[in-house]
């Protein structure tokens, strides 16, 4: 179901394949019509709501794999195909697209692209970024065109791959992807503590930078979700400011055994009285991966800070909210933040007089990721100050999409 606040589609399509699907995006430049790209739908509250009606444009009908040469390591897939079903497809020969998304059920490779969205395990294996090689897509035009390619070593032409992610969908209709891959691990281990405040936190953060240990991803949790979380029972909150600092560890089993033995002895000299080697650790990764889509929180922001400013952007963000859950992956300096209301003083007031600025202080900003009720979707609030060259993004979008079709005021254009 198509939120009819966030898109107001007169009528959806769904073209079978990549040439129908320029015929429609060819027959909107021509009525100079909004064209919205919808892929599993998981992400439509970001961004902001379209304001002029137009028609949906569903990639459900691209989801096939085009190659998968598993000795190389790549796989092409078209922009439709779930995320769920490409990992199933690479377990097969023990590999994976270390790219960890809520809802990887619905959740489209095209959307995860759009979106540059990233998981927890940025920190250890890279970012979307690094794993897209080669990409099609069709420009505002209905004109096909693509970059890179199916072997890993390509520098030919212009890097649509990076354009393209995070773009939103608005420089083009991604329809095809390959993907540089990585085995699997043969092991995986979650080790967790309790620190009482974010003084603490910054010491064991500060601390990974130097560990012998090597590890995938680095989160640091704070508040009621956490709190509740059975696996965390046996840590032993030290007050109201406490947080958990959780590290994943993956490798064969030798190396995995190794790094959390030299981790807890690290933690042990630090002051951790009690490092947590977590038994049941997919279910409590999968918590982690599904925290910024989990249940239905009024308000969820997203914050992109310098990691070593990601314990000062909790404490802003608990000072706007005690009562917020947070989750940071705090290598990577990514703050997810779920209010437990909607602020009091209202969504403008309390992103550009206090959150905002607390992003720009260390060197990053803040967006909204989720707001279901609508209210106050500015784009001030929504985006912030942009430190970012405008002008020539709005040059390169009127390149690709000259009426500006698709995804029409819903990115950072003005």
């Amino acid at each position: 179901m198509i939120p009819a606040d966030i898109l107001p589609l007169k009528n959806s399509i769904a073209p079978a394949d990549p040439a129908a699907l320029a015929d429609a995006v060819r027959a909107a430049y021509d009525a100079s019509k909004p064209l919205y790209p919808i892929g599993g739908g998981t992400s439509l509250h970001y961004g902001l709501p379209a304001k002029e009606p137009g028609e949906g444009l569903s990639l459900a009908g691209l989801s096939r794999v085009i190659d998968y040469p598993a000795r190389d390591m790549t796989v092409t897939v078209e922009a439709g195909v779930k995320m769920q079903t490409l990992a199933d497809l690479l377990a097969t020969e023990r590999q994976r697209l270390p790219i960890d998304v809520p809802q990887a059920s619905q959740a489209t490779i095209g959307g995860v692209v759009a979106t540059n969205w990233n998981g927890p395990r940025r920190y250890g294996q890279g970012s979307v970024r690094d794993h897209v090689i080669g990409i099609s897509a069709v420009d505002g035009r209905g004109m096909p065109f693509h970059g890179g390619g199916r072997v890993v070593k390509n520098v030919a032409g212009y890097d649509f791959c990076k354009l393209l992610t995070g773009s939103l969908g608005t420089l083009g209709v991604i329809t095809e992807i390959t993907l540089k891959l990585k085995p699997q691990p043969e092991q995986q281990a979650l080790l967790a503590c309790s620190v009482a405040d974010g003084a603490a936190a910054e010491r064991l953060l500060a601390a990974l930078v130097h560990s012998q240990s090597a590890p995938t991803a680095i989160e640091l949790l704070a508040g009621p979700t956490w709190q509740s979380e059975p696996a965390f029972a046996a840590l032993d909150p030290a007050g109201p400011e406490s947080l958990i600092v959780v590290v994943c560890l993956e490798g064969t089993a030798s190396e995995v055994e190794y790094m959390v033995r030299q981790l807890s002895a690290e933690w042990l000299a630090l002051g951790v009285e009690v490092p947590l080697v977590l038994g049941e650790s997919a279910r409590t990764w999968r918590r982690i991966v599904e925290f910024s889509a989990d249940g239905d929180a009024p308000l969820v922001l997203k914050a992109s800070v310098v990691p070593s400013g990601v314990v000062s952007l909790v404490q802003a963000a608990r000072q706007v909210d005690p009562a917020c859950s947070i989750l940071a992956h705090a290598g990577n300096g990514t703050v997810f933040i779920k209010f437990a209301q909607f602020p009091a003083q209202g969504l403008s007031r309390t992103l550009v007089s206090q959150l905002q600025p607390a992003a720009a202080a260390q060197r990053g900003h803040l967006v909204v990721l989720s707001n279901p009720s609508g209210a106050e979707m500015t784009h001030q609030s929504m985006w912030g100050a942009i430190d970012a060259p405008l002008d020539l993004m709005g040059a390169i979008k009127r390149k690709f999409d000259p009426k500006d079709i698709l995804n029409r005021g819903r990115f950072v254009y003005v």
